[in-house]
């Protein structure tokens, strides 16, 4: 079973649940993910950069979403006789 966590001073948080009981010794095999540094980063994402384009599909979603969200005008409020 692989978890991942955060260390914290002499804590580990763990990033899920573990369905193992309160109190039970574990052994913890340490692997520390290594940070991309600014310039390998940016290679990356530059080479996502434009995935979507040329795909009219996703531009006719897009205009589709920006419609609706353009178009609601809100409920009907009924009035309120005296």
């Amino acid at each position: 079973m692989k978890v991942k966590g955060i260390k914290r001073g002499q804590s580990i948080e763990l990033l899920e649940e573990l369905n193992i009981p309160d109190g039970i010794e574990i052994t913890i095999e340490v692997a520390m993910t290594s940070s991309l540094s600014e310039q390998e980063r940016l290679t990356r994402l530059n080479q996502i950069f434009g995935a979507w384009k040329n795909q009219p599909a996703l531009d006719q979603t897009f205009a589709e979403i920006d419609s609706e969200r353009h178009a609601y005008q809100g409920r009907v409020i009924e009035p309120i006789d005296d």
